[in-house]
């Protein structure tokens, strides 16, 4: 092949090839060609947002005050021997919960019983030396009558009868003591309750002096949390208390996340702590199930008042700007707009709106951060409004 037919060869692919790349060119035009401007179409198909919405609602809302508090007995009693002697045995197991007047532990009372013996044997004596007294005292009345003795000596037998009357009176007494030391030598439960770790085991000698006792018994049931409140937040519960309506009392875990008890409050203390600014409040719980303790620390909610009939939303759906407080609404066209509101009282997940929402419309409380005024939404799920926290 001549170099010409060479060089007419390779133009004739060249020219090929450019056509071929001409032919696919206009057919990509040619397919776009019925296609609008994608700002046209954005334009003609605004973008729809999921949110999940939830609707206000009439319902009543408690008003609590909060307080950090503490689980205090009612009665913690340090049980002591009474009377000196050996422990012989204990009657209860550590952590072990007592009814009153059960047996705890056991003095040896041989030492009692022969006081008891001794005191029986004096006030026998001395019952026999009185009724001796009495005979010649009726003897010497007789003598007396008949001018036969002195008026001294039978004023001294009338003496000596009252004497050992009084001595017989102090016989008595000594007996119904070794009675009594006798009973201190059997220790029992003074009321209902847990007993603590033991402090002394049997065989050890102990004494009514003994400072540390022999156990603690601490009541379980009932039992009272003492919390503190804001001093500025006391006039509600004091109105309340001076109308006789008795307040309610909720002992909640730390975390707010479980309630362990309701109880009734008691009494509010006399005086503000001028440290803190607070007053302290003590509730009564009948904890029957155990389930509070001494020294525990609970978060005390203490319920006021109620609101009745409130407009409820979830707190979810409040928006905060720099004016005010706003919720998106969502109309019956599927389109939200922003509606101002004036919040009442907020508990937990729960809002009280003053106004602005009526109840029955839709509030959305997730997906706003997506939203502007005007946007078409779909529903994603209704919430149907959130309880109050518990």
């Amino acid at each position: 092949m001549t170099p010409e037919q060479r060089r007419r060869r390779t133009v004739r692919r060249s020219l090929f090839v450019v056509g071929v790349i001409v032919v696919l060119i206009g057919a990509v035009l040619f397919l776009r060609r019925g296609d609008p401007p994608a700002g046209a179409r954005a334009r003609g198909a605004p973008r729809t947002v999921s949110v999940v919405t939830a609707t206000a609602h009439a319902g009543d809302m408690p008003i609590y005050l909060n307080g950090l508090g503490t689980v205090t007995a009612v009665s913690t009693v340090t049980i002591r021997s009474r009377v000196d002697g050996q422990l012989l045995s204990v009657a209860y197991r550590e952590g072990q919960v007592v009814r009153q007047g059960d047996l705890l532990a056991q003095i040896d009372p041989r030492p009692f019983q022969v006081q008891l013996m001794q005191a029986e044997g004096q006030r026998a004596k001395d019952e026999a030396t009185l009724a001796n007294a009495q005979v010649d005292l009726k003897r010497y009345e007789a003598l007396f009558a008949e001018d036969s003795i002195p008026r001294q000596q039978l004023d001294t037998q009338v003496a000596l009868v009252k004497q050992l009357q009084a001595t017989l009176e102090s016989d008595r007494g000594q007996v119904e003591s070794a009675k009594l030391n006798l009973a201190y030598c059997r220790i029992s439960a003074p009321f209902a309750g847990r007993v603590g770790l033991r402090l002394v085991d049997p065989g050890n000698i102990v004494h009514a002096s003994d400072a540390s006792g022999l156990l603690v018994i601490t009541q379980l049931a009932p039992i009272a949390v003492v919390f503190t409140i804001p001093a500025e937040q006391l006039a509600p519960v004091t109105a309340q208390m001076r109308a006789g309506h008795p307040l309610a009392v909720e002992a909640w875990d730390r975390d707010l996340h479980q309630r362990l008890a309701n109880g009734t409050l008691e009494a509010v203390d006399n005086q503000v702590d001028e440290a803190t600014g607070t007053i302290r409040l003590k509730a009564i719980f009948s904890n029957e199930d155990g389930v509070l303790f001494a020294n525990q620390f609970v978060n005390a909610r203490l319920l006021v008042d109620t609101l009745r009939q409130a407009v409820l939303v979830p707190t979810a759906a409040l928006q905060r700007g720099p004016q005010s407080t706003y919720v998106y609404v969502v109309k019956p066209d599927s389109t939200v707009e922003t509606r101002n509101v004036e919040v009442q009282l907020t508990e937990g997940e729960s809002t009280a709106i003053r106004s602005g929402v009526s109840p029955g419309e839709l509030v959305v409380v997730d997906g706003v951060d997506k939203l502007q005024p005007g946007a078409t939404v779909a529903l994603a799920k209704e919430g149907g409004g959130r309880k109050p926290a518990r």
